[in-house]
């Protein structure tokens, strides 16, 4: 839970900066990889993640960035378009919010949830779809970059036994 704008925006800053390295190893060949015919390929997984930074924070009254590229599959555009909502997030927030309101209620999807909801369940969201692209990039035969500890890559890099 947040109590400030600052404690949200300098997670936000880590957690964002974790999905641009996971966006920074993708292939353009890597992006049609799904786990079944009907799920989400990881390019659309790293357009959802893209989309919803904007999406997100404007139901919740705050204008962030919101890509004009419609789903445009290459890596170095998601990372481009990923990079440009994710640095929106803190400033667009600095201008609509205060500390002493996150406890206020706004609508969101139906629901009433205080702001503070909102900045959690923006991260958690980027956390969980993030972890849905790593099992896909080892599908692709991509290596994962470690995000909370070594990779197995790394631990291999490192001359290290890695931990399965």
């Amino acid at each position: 839970m947040y109590n400030t704008i600052k404690s949200f925006t300098e997670d936000w800053e880590r957690e964002s900066g974790f999905t641009i390295k996971i966006f920074e190893a993708l292939s353009d060949e890597s992006l049609n990889q799904k786990v079944t015919p009907n799920g989400r390929a990881l390019g659309r997984l790293g357009w959802h993640l893209v989309e919803t930074i904007g999406e997100m924070l404007s139901h919740a009254g705050v204008k962030a960035f919101v890509s004009e590229e419609e789903n445009k599959f290459s890596a170095a555009a998601l990372v481009d378009e990923y990079k440009k909502a994710a640095k929106s997030v803190a400033p667009a927030l600095s201008a609509n919010w205060k500390d002493e309101e996150l406890n206020d209620k706004v609508n969101m999807y139906g629901e009433e949830w205080a702001k503070r909801d909102v900045l959690v369940s923006l991260v958690k969201h980027e956390i969980h779809h993030r972890a849905q692209m790593t099992v896909l990039m080892r599908q692709a035969g991509l290596k994962v970059p470690g995000i909370y500890g070594p990779s197995f890559e790394e631990w291999q890099s490192y001359g290290m036994t890695p931990q399965v």
